[in-house]
């Protein structure tokens, strides 16, 4: 296996971070988050209560998840329509902060998460990746920010997909409650692994997260993919 994990709370440039730095090694990115946003779109589109763990585990036998990697970018697609999109509201971020709770739907998804892991070297970003669902992972970072950094950044994405209604208020509201709600959550709770490395993206710019990252790596791109196909063709660790 190879794989970078990374940790930390919403807002804080995980998705951002990780699509890049799959870019640089030239190896798979995988959002987690939209994955779980997913299935709360279908919860909620389906009138299922995301409190309800049998409603939920009903609707996960009946629903089709695909991930799908077109042009160099994550699609994300519920019983064969494309969500990608439709996912990316404060309403859908409350939604999947909720559904995540329920066991049924993390272990329904983890297995999945682990499995591509095991097919190919790949960035995947999260709140519970060094922890628990690869705990294994050989490198493992934690980025984090400041609650009004986050906030901000959150706004903007959100202007620049044509939301001009939310307020700063209402994504600072949003954002301490995933905050709680992903660090109390019973199983697999937003946490720092304790081999990760910490990275306070508050003051910096992508290009210096991404430069902290890849130098504390230490591997150049091309060794990625050497070491993983000896890996592969030995039949080690990720067999």
């Amino acid at each position: 296996m190879f794989a970078i994990a990374l940790d930390g709370p919403a807002g804080a440039g995980k998705s951002t971070i990780a699509r890049k730095v799959a870019e640089h090694y030239n190896i798979l990115y995988l959002d987690t988050g939209a994955m779980y946003r997913a299935m709360g779109w279908k919860a909620v589109n389906s009138d299922v209560s995301l409190r309800d763990d049998k409603a939920v585990e009903e609707m996960l036998c009946k629903t089709k998840l695909d991930v799908r990697f077109l042009h160099g970018s994550q699609h994300v697609y519920i019983d064969d329509q494309d969500v990608s999109d439709l996912i990316r509201t404060p309403e859908m971020s409350k939604a999947a902060s909720d559904i995540s709770a329920l066991k049924c739907v993390r272990l329904h998804l983890v297995t999945l998460q682990r499995q591509l892991a095991k097919t190919q070297p790949l960035v995947i970003d999260g709140r519970d990746i060094g922890t628990y669902v690869l705990p294994n992972a050989p490198w493992k970072f934690f980025l984090t920010a400041s609650t009004e950094e986050r906030a901000q950044r959150r706004l903007l994405q959100l202007r620049a997909s044509g939301d001009n209604k939310t307020s700063l208020e209402e994504v600072i509201e949003d954002i301490n409650y995933r905050d709680k709600q992903d660090s109390s959550r019973e199983i697999a709770p937003l946490r720092q692994a304790d081999d990760a490395i910490v990275v306070d993206t508050t003051h910096l710019t992508i290009s210096q997260v991404i430069d902290t990252i890849t130098k504390k790596i230490g591997i150049l791109p091309h060794e990625i993919s050497e070491k993983y196909n000896k890996q592969d063709s030995s039949g080690a660790q990720n067999r």
